[in-house]
This record gives C-alpha cells, structure tokens and sequence, in this order.
C-alpha cells in the first residue's frame, strides 16, 4: 500500500478507508433492516452508500462517514424511515467503533414502492 493509493490514486488497490466505509455501509444497512423487520416494515429494499473523508494536512485521518440511504419500505413513512435509520446508525457496531473519533452523518430517502411490474 503507497501513499498514492490512499489518496486517489489506486491502481486496482483498495484502501484502509475504502474497506471502512463498505464495513460501515454492510452493518448500518443489516441494522436498519432488522430495526425495519421488528416494527413490521420490512424493507423491499435498501441501498446504502457510505462515504469516508480523509483529511491529509496535519497528517492523514479520517474525519467523516456519511451514510446515504435509499429504501423501499412498504407500510413505512418518511419520518418513521428517517428515524429507524437514526436508530441504525446508534446501534451498528462499526458507527459504536468509529464515535467519538470521525463525525457521522446519516441521510435516509424513502422511495415509494413501484405499483407495476414487468411481464
């Protein structure tokens, strides 16, 4: 691993901070799902992209996880979605691991389901 590779310029590699953000991005959204299946909501879908921000002046650090989900929840209301998401972020064990260290911001879209479907 070079310090190229970690800072935009990869070459095929993976970085610390990539494996941090798909670790974060899985266990919010295995969270979220269960909290969403325990209220009788369970999810049709969930798309969760987590984005990881390393700051380099003063030397490299991460600083931010942003967790952007996307749902189909069937039964579910914006506000109860926003609010489960808030709870999945609270309870997934890799937000617990990374508090009080990087900020984490959660912004949660719910989707309506689609009413057609291909023949």
């Amino acid at each position: 691993m070079t310090l190229a590779s970690r800072l935009g310029e990869a070459a095929g590699k993976t970085s610390p901070e990539e494996l941090i953000a798909a670790a974060h991005a899985g266990c919010f959204t295995m969270s979220l799902g269960s909290i969403l299946a325990s209220k009788d909501t369970p999810p049709e879908r969930l798309q969760v992209t987590a984005t990881v921000t390393l700051e380099t002046s003063g030397g490299p650090g991460i600083v931010s996880s942003e967790l952007e989900v996307h749902g189909v929840v069937p039964g579910s209301d914006a506000a109860a979605f926003e609010a489960a998401a808030h709870e999945a972020e609270r309870n997934c064990v890799v937000s617990r691991a990374l508090k009080g260290n990087v900020e984490i911001r959660v912004h949660a879209t719910l989707e309506m389901p689609s009413t057609s479907r291909a023949a």
